[in-house]
């Protein structure tokens, strides 16, 4: 099977290096955020660390394809704008940042016009997971790769996680390895670029996870503070929940998990298994903890949580470099921006 599907994409990959297939480019500042495997490097924080950071210079667009919403064609997202209408990751983008400009497009192609259309102060576009979409070809191409599970020690999937042939690493332009530990060396570092192979245009970076407070479902104003008197139950429908899980476990007594698919839409039946399991816990001081991207699809039935008493909190996430890896990246992203801002003629020719 992963022969097959390999096959498969290394065709498609084929017919777009010989240029058969055409790829897009805009005379437009465009950055692609993806990777090589099928999830659970951490792109939704790393386009949040690029919001934050751009938000002061720059109006920031970002455009998703909108996994799992009910809606179709493009949409520009708004305040009022749910989980089902644009996808879960895109409204929680809208939602932590409401003055960045949100939308979601199955077609690329057709999203970037109908953006600058729409929203012609936009200044930069953030592409959500673009990397295998090469009908567009984004100015800037940023891999995410995770430190516990390389691409450069990963297979095909079924196998794997990888989506495509590793050796695709070649069109990125800059490499983040993902979720390192805090206390990596610089002799590790060097050792994993050593792995990596870089080509001569590409620059390697290191990124990690960290947790802030936890915040109330209801009120975010209201945090809580984990203790060891604590029970947890984590509700998670993403790719990869094993890293929360054990940041939890070193803050709490118990940690007990119920898992869903990735995007997972929770439904009543859903709702009450999660009651039970809650109540099953026993008398104990007990809360259940969800991520961020989980809790934009859970809000739709914030009524059923609320009626029913049961006290749940979101578990924050952002990402920060290691050493000044984060300087030398934004440094390599501003100046990018800039080129291109200063070779955009008129009005935005595409």
């Amino acid at each position: 099977m992963a022969v097959i599907y390999g096959l498969a994409t290394s065709l498609r990959n084929f017919l777009y290096n010989r240029k058969i297939f055409k790829s897009v480019r805009f005379d437009f500042p465009v950055i692609s955020i993806g990777n090589l495997s099928a999830g659970g490097t951490g792109k939704s924080p790393h386009i949040e660390y690029l919001i934050f950071h751009l938000q002061y210079i720059y109006k920031v667009a970002t455009l998703s394809r909108g996994y799992g919403r009910t809606s179709h064609g493009f949409f520009l997202a708004d305040e009022n704008s749910t989980a089902s209408q644009i996808g879960d990751e895109p409204r929680q983008f809208k939602k932590k940042f409401p003055e960045t400009i949100v939308s979601v497009c199955e077609d690329r192609v057709l999203g970037v016009p109908k953006i600058l259309h729409h929203r012609p102060d936009a200044d930069v576009l953030l592409l959500d997971d673009a990397f295998q979409h090469r009908s567009i070809r984004a100015g800037l191409s940023v891999l995410l790769t995770e430190y516990s599970n390389r691409f450069t020690q990963d297979d095909l999937l079924p196998v794997g996680w990888l989506r495509e042939a590793k050796s695709n690493y070649h069109r990125a332009d800059i490499i983040i390895v993902t979720k390192c530990p805090l206390n990596i060396t610089k002799q590790e570092q060097e050792k994993i670029i050593a792995e990596i192979k870089p080509f001569s245009y590409q620059k390697v970076y290191f990124s990690t996870i960290q947790y802030a407070p936890l915040y109330s479902f209801y009120e975010v104003l209201i945090k809580s503070e984990l203790s060891k008197e604590v029970d947890v139950l984590l509700v998670c429908g993403i790719a990869k929940h094993e890293q929360l899980k054990s940041y939890l476990e070193s803050k709490v007594r118990n940690v007990y998990v119920r898992e869903y698919s990735d995007h997972h839409r929770f439904d009543r039946y859903d709702l009450e298994t999660i009651r039970e399991t809650f109540n099953n816990l026993g008398d104990t001081r007990k809360i259940i903890v969800t991520t961020e991207k989980d809790a934009a699809r859970l809000e739709e039935q914030m009524n059923w949580f609320s009626e029913n008493k049961i006290e749940i909190f979101v578990q924050p996430i952002a990402v920060t470099f290691i050493g000044d890896d984060g300087d030398r990246f934004n440094k390599d992203v501003l100046s990018y921006i800039e080129h291109i801002r200063s070779k955009q003629v008129g009005n935005r020719q595409l």
